[in-house]
């Protein structure tokens, strides 16, 4: 038996927002010429048949279906607002503004503008994975792109290089800010806008998934006076919420916190906040050298790129002061071999680093509609050992609560490695293979943490499938 496919087009889908699909309890399903077809859970009154005729300027054809499969649809294909009601822009909506406010009401974290031949497609990305929103023509894109640009001050004229931008949102619910990033395609300049929460002080360590262990393990490294702390994963993991959360317990009127970023995602106040301004010479090292000058306690370094700023971040911790930084690696023992592939000297790194620490972002399962299946081999890993402790798993099945995706918020999970007198010996020596010590010290590693979370039921073999493999 054929499963029912419940997704609907994005063009039918943006011709009634989400706001008019819950409040009229309809959802666009087939478009003829000037008749638009609405599936409903039963026939409307003629008074709000003929509303709706006038908002949507199409002749309305209404198709009722059963009420479980109506919100299976309804549901499927539009999201309610996060927001407690529906304040507005303080200036008049068009397309644009009508984009960045359902984005940023149902929790996305990125707007895709992609141009090809004919068609131009607008994605959104909700708890790490990309949906498909609306579709526009090739037309009217160059339009949409000109208001981005001129709103996030670009050069409009420029068609061929990278961009890099900013823009500010305020309404009468929130102000936020979007990172504008524009790259020039085949069949025009694609835009990413980020959507970023101006205000970091909502952020707290204890909400974002260490355990007991870890999180006690992390403050000891955060408390002392001097040092590196690292933290690692790809974009997209966290990191940056958990240097900021960081921040927000160092933040004191004792304590003077300079930051060098690229771009400032988040605003906190009492923290002395700097962006990276390469063109005119303002990189991570030659800010970091400034700094020392500047009386710090608490450094911030967005990303150690290379060993330039790897050996200043180095300096500034010899010289009393906590760094805090990221880098790009896949696990927390990696971080150490990416500083001694660098050139940075093993001894500066065995008496600098207090703690590495690797994290990655995994979707929830649905509390209310997952299911639980025996374990089968067929769906994990060939290199992967079954520990005997894991006999079931959750599978995401969707339903009304989780708009049918079968997974509802997302948390981090941690590798945790605090740089003990041992560890540090082993790094001096450059000797890498550390297992059975991580082991015998029961230091928790991503794969690890994992499997935890498949057992407790919180995410599904699917969502941890690459950190299950050897």
């Amino acid at each position: 038996m054929k499963a029912v496919s419940y997704e609907i087009e994005s063009h039918l889908l943006q011709l009634i927002s989400s706001e008019q699909a819950y409040h009229y309890k309809v959802v666009p399903t087939a478009m003829e010429g000037d008749e638009l077809t609405l599936l409903t859970v039963s026939d409307l009154p003629e008074s709000v048949l003929s509303e709706l005729e006038i908002i949507l300027d199409y002749k309305i054809v209404l198709s009722p279906i059963g009420e479980i499969e109506f919100n299976r649809f309804l549901n499927s294909n539009y999201r309610k607002s996060e927001a407690l009601n529906d304040r507005v822009l303080s200036y008049s909506s068009d397309f644009l503004e009508r984009i960045l406010l359902n984005a940023k009401k149902i929790g996305s974290s990125d707007i895709h503008f992609e141009p090809y031949e004919e068609i131009c497609r607008i994605r959104f990305r909700l708890d790490g994975k990309l949906t498909e929103q609306f579709k526009i023509p090739i037309d009217e894109y160059p339009v949409l792109i000109n208001k981005i640009k001129i709103r996030a001050n670009l050069d409009i004229s420029e068609k061929r290089l990278p961009q890099d931008g900013r823009i500010t949102i305020a309404s009468d619910a929130d102000e936020f800010d979007i990172r504008v990033s524009t790259l020039p395609t085949l069949h025009g300049e694609k835009i990413v806008l980020r959507i970023l929460s101006k205000d970091a002080s909502k952020f707290d360590l204890k909400d974002l998934g260490f355990t007991q262990e870890e999180l006690k393990s992390y403050l000891e490294s955060i408390k002392k006076p001097n040092g590196i702390i690292l933290i690692s994963g790809p974009t997209g993991s966290g990191k940056t919420t958990t240097l900021y959360a960081t921040l927000k317990i160092l933040n004191d009127k004792q304590t003077n916190i300079l930051t060098i970023e690229d771009p400032i995602e988040y605003t906190l106040e009492g923290v002395n906040q700097v962006q990276l301004k390469e063109s005119i010479g303002l990189d991570f090292s030659s800010a970091l050298r400034t700094f020392l000058r500047q009386d710090p306690d608490v450094i911030m370094v967005g990303e150690i790129r290379d060993v330039k700023t790897a050996n200043m971040a180095i300096r500034a911790a010899l010289t009393g002061h906590l760094v805090l930084s990221t880098i790009h690696t896949n696990s927390a023992w990696g971080t150490i071999s990416r500083l001694i592939d660098m050139g940075v000297p093993s001894f500066l790194i065995a008496s600098t680093l207090n703690i590495s620490i690797a994290q990655r972002l995994v979707r929830k399962l649905c509390p209310i509609c997952k299911e639980e299946y025996p374990i089968n081999k067929e769906i994990l890993p060939s290199s992967f050992k079954i520990p005997e402790s894991l006999n079931t798993h959750y599978v995401a099945k969707g339903c009304s609560s989780c708009y049918h995706t079968g997974y509802k918020g997302r948390k981090a999970i941690y590798e945790i490695i605090p740089v003990s007198t041992e560890i540090g010996e082993h790094i001096k020596n450059n000797d890498l293979q550390v297992d059975s010590y991580l082991a015998e010290n029961n230091i928790k590693t991503l794969k690890h943490n994992a499997i935890n979370l498949i057992k407790e039921g919180l995410t599904s073999i699917e969502e941890v499938y690459a950190l299950l493999s050897d």
